[in-house]
């Protein structure tokens, strides 16, 4: 049995596939509607914490932060057996999940932290990318409930997976930034963006930015990739940090913090993290 806590953009598609994997699933989420959904596509939803990790072999966080996670696993409400796995989906801080799976491991419970990269579409599909941390021997007891929601790549020990989804959205945010600066001097030039994008796709400059996020959430000016814009800000400020921790070289990090941060006084508190671009039309340096 698996219990799922965290039913939002992401943890909504990804309990719905262990649903149609043949897991039994049993969710929860303060949101009466992402409960409801479970429900409909053939879950268990449970009117509490307690109700979805009660007699849940692997448990399944999917939540905003480290402070959620934490909050959620030392709530008594919070009532599993000993020899447990948690698997934390979310983007947490390294540091305090190598703590938290110490305590926890205290009580007879196994934390291992499972990022993923790809957003909603990826996540519907069971395409993510999954960045793991934990002993190879735990991970694999966990493998089959991981596949069915992308494919897992062992970062390291408990807490590597975390850096490394922080690192890859500080390389995500700063690319896109710069992207858009780029296609925006190119617009006010007169170049069509399409035809950047293309070149640049076929050029050096590619990067998930051309291919992707321009293409399908800014051109079509949906801006809805399923990320928020502040939880972007909370992964870069976790790599910065990282890197800070470790005495790494990052200036161009922090640069691209304080101009994401002004974006975020900037725009409603609900903004896509692609809306950076609206940010960047309203900041006119003429």
């Amino acid at each position: 049995m698996i219990g799922f806590v965290g039913l939002g953009n992401m943890g909504s598609p990804m309990s719905a596939l262990l649903v149609r994997a043949g897991y039994h699933v049993q969710g929860y989420d303060p949101a009466a509607p992402a409960r409801q959904a479970l429900a409909e596509a053939g879950g268990i939803a449970a009117d509490s914490l307690a109700g979805a990790v009660r007699g849940a072999t692997v448990v399944v966080l999917m939540l905003p932060n480290s402070h959620v996670v934490e909050s959620t696993v030392r709530d008594d409400l919070f009532v599993v057996e000993r020899g447990t796995t948690v698997i934390d989906m979310s983007s947490s801080e390294p540091a305090r999940t190598r703590a938290l799976a110490a305590e926890l491991a205290d009580r007879g419970i196994t934390l291992l932290d499972a990022p993923v990269s790809g957003g909603v579409a990826r996540a519907r599909t069971g395409t993510l990318t999954i960045m793991t941390g934990g002993e190879p021997a735990d991970l694999h007891r966990v493998e089959p409930v991981l596949a069915c929601l992308g494919t897992t790549t062992r970062a390291g020990s408990v807490g590597s997976g975390h850096a490394v989804k922080a690192l890859n959205n500080l390389l995500s945010a700063t690319h896109l930034l710069v992207t858009s600066e780029a296609i925006l001097a190119g617009e006010r030039f007169g170049l069509d963006p399409e035809t950047m994008l293309s070149i640049f796709n076929s050029s050096s400059g590619r990067s998930g930015s051309t291919e992707h996020k321009w293409p399908s959430f800014v051109l079509p000016g949906t801006y809805d990739s399923g990320f928020g814009l502040r939880l972007m800000l909370k992964d870069m400020r976790i790599a910065t940090g990282l890197a800070d921790q470790v005495g790494a070289p990052d200036p161009l990090g922090h640069a691209a913090v304080d101009l994401w941060a002004r974006a975020a006084e900037a725009l409603e508190p609900s903004a896509d993290h692609t809306e950076i671009v609206n940010w960047l039309r309203r900041t006119d340096r003429r």
